[in-house]
């Protein structure tokens, strides 16, 4: 009887060869796929940090440049606005203002000398990431109050992505001047505090700020935004109070011009 043939290793290697050798196949699969994954990672950082953040600054200016009333004129007046002072727990002196806005709807902008004499944002109703803070820059709470009027004038907007309209917030300053301007009035605040909170303190809109129980005893302003830079783990809370609001087409206010030092 005639002995088979010997078999060829090389072709047929053993079976803990062909074990290890697709051990190694599946390695080989999975750090390409990591390494992958690290690309698209990174891509979506480049996306979220840079391109969002270019992309929201654009929309926004444009939003600026489509209100009439949005910017101070190429030739100021700061000697004819007809300033009309706050008067603590009077009512009776809150400005004349349109119908309260719709969502989305953008009713106001925001200047502030300490963040530079080209910083114009504009502020809409709501505060969904995905319909305002986004898209739109600065959102109001619904149910705040509105630029001059008493109570709480609160507003959020991002630090990081999106044109981060409060990326310089912990720059501010006691006294830096929060101004806002409408179809029908300015409103000048001037800042007053700041603290750090957890996102679920609540109260800092509260109509006077951390005291839910007061009701209205003044005019504030209240920003809010995210801390640290790049995450959600807390909030970045400015206060402020009003010093003065006055109706527009008589001049702007002197505190535009004014630089910090």
């Amino acid at each position: 009887m005639t002995a088979p043939p010997d078999i060829d290793e090389a072709s047929h290697p053993p079976a803990h060869a062909r074990t290890r050798a697709h051990r190694w196949s599946v390695t080989g699969i999975l750090g390409e796929l990591l390494i992958l994954a690290g690309l698209l990672l990174g891509l979506f950082v480049v996306w979220q940090l840079f391109y969002t953040d270019v992309q929201g600054d654009r929309e926004q200016k444009a939003i600026v440049e489509s209100l009439e009333w949005a910017e101070p004129p190429a030739q100021v007046d700061t000697e004819n606005i007809q300033v009309i002072p706050d008067d603590l727990k009077v009512t009776d002196r809150d400005p004349d203002t349109r119908p309260s806005p719709g969502n989305t709807e953008t009713f106001a902008t925001m200047m502030v000398p300490r963040w530079g004499q080209d910083y114009v944002k504009p502020i809409s109703e709501g505060v969904s990431r995905p319909e305002v803070l986004d898209p739109l820059g600065i959102g109001h709470y619904p149910e705040a109050a509105m630029p001059g009027e008493a109570g709480n004038f609160a507003l959020a907007g991002h630090r990081t992505t999106y044109g981060k309209p409060f990326r310089q917030v912990d720059i501010l300053e006691v006294g830096d001047k929060l101004i806002v301007q409408t179809a029908d009035i300015w409103a000048v605040y001037s800042v007053t505090d700041w603290e750090i909170v957890q996102p679920n303190e609540y109260d800092v809109i509260a109509p006077t700020p951390r005291d839910l129980e007061a009701g209205v005893t003044d005019r504030f302003i209240t920003l809010t935004t995210c801390h640290p830079l790049y995450s959600v783990a807390e909030r970045w809370i400015v206060y402020g109070e009003l010093d003065y609001w006055a109706p527009t087409g008589h001049g702007v206010p002197a505190e535009l011009l004014e630089v910090p030092q």
